[in-house]
């Protein structure tokens, strides 16, 4: 009885840190931090305020409503 449980924590302590290893190797998640809509404003209000043209705001909205980035 003592050597199953033995057995079965070295399992689990096996299984843990092989899982541990598996955190994303470095691949980049992207993930939406904000709504289409509010990322709309914040274009808009860059744009009104003057930190970006009429070129790259023409640019940026039309990837934002494609979904592109």
């Amino acid at each position: 009885m003592n050597f199953l449980r033995i057995c079965v924590v070295i399992i689990f302590l096996t299984l843990g840190v092989g899982f541990i290893g598996c955190g994303g190797g470095g691949t980049e998640v992207r993930a939406r931090q904000s709504t289409i809509g509010q990322e709309l404003i914040d274009l808009d209000k860059a744009y009104k305020d003057g930190i970006i043209t009429e070129k790259e705001y023409k640019k940026s909205k039309e990837k934002i409503l494609k979904g592109k980035y």
